[in-house]
């Protein structure tokens, strides 16, 4: 018997578990519940998933095929997403426990475990995130909401795409720190492979955009990118 609950309409939860049976099990009491649940088996393309996707949750295996959980929590968080995570794993070790939460976990529960705990441990993190206002990334005229992924310059719309915003939120959380092209690729490659000319095309089209601002993604060379602080760019 599951545990009935009230989410708030439209929560949005990526389930990444490579056991079918209890992806399967896990997805259907979530929608019971009212929640909307899309379902992956391998860890390399959530990172992308959630720059591209509006994900309220994450709920994530760490016995992944090819990455496993504890790499996808890795980058998921060095590109910039606070989106709630919860790890399923079947370690219990204290090791273990620690090692995830250091890497930006919400929550823990290890396998087996019972569903309406697992309900209950879901609402609270919803809540959590409802009530948490650290929903925008503020640089200059420049405003990124985290939550609604939009972008504003000077109070208007930005128009950029899932990539650009990927790149754009990464700087965004280490202004003036230089980033290696290598580390932008890690933190926002997903479901496609992405090189280092495509880092340099995503950068070149926000340059663009935001010169005109005087907002500057500086190139330094033999490193990488830095966005510039405000005050510098002027």
């Amino acid at each position: 018997m599951l545990l009935t609950g009230s989410p708030r309409p439209s929560v949005r939860i990526l389930l990444v578990e490579d056991d079918p049976a209890l992806a399967n099990s896990v997805s259907r009491a979530l929608q019971s519940q009212g929640y909307e649940v899309d379902l992956t088996n391998k860890g390399e393309p959530v990172a992308y998933s959630l720059q591209s996707g509006p994900y309220d949750l994450l709920v994530l295996d760490v016995g992944l095929p090819g990455i496993d959980g504890f790499e996808v929590l890795r980058r998921v968080r060095s590109q910039g997403s606070s989106v709630p995570a919860l790890i399923l794993t079947a370690r219990d070790a204290v090791e273990d426990r620690v090692r995830g939460l250091d890497l930006g976990a919400d929550d823990y529960m290890t396998k087996p475990f019972a569903l309406p705990e697992l309900l209950a441990r879901i609402r609270a993190l919803s809540r959590r995130k409802q009530t948490n206002v650290e929903a925008k990334l503020v640089h200059g005229p420049l405003v990124l909401d985290t939550v609604a992924r939009r972008a504003w310059l000077k109070d208007k719309p930005l128009d950029v795409s899932g990539r650009e915003w990927a790149v754009l939120a990464f700087l965004m959380n280490r202004v003036e720190k230089v980033v290696s092209k290598d580390q932008i690729v890690q933190a926002i490659a997903g479901w496609e492979e992405l090189s280092d000319n495509a880092v340099e095309v995503y950068v070149s089209r926000l340059r663009n955009k935001l010169d005109p601002a005087g907002i500057k993604i500086r190139t330094v060379r033999g490193f990488g990118y830095m966005l510039e602080d405000v005050a510098d760019a002027r």
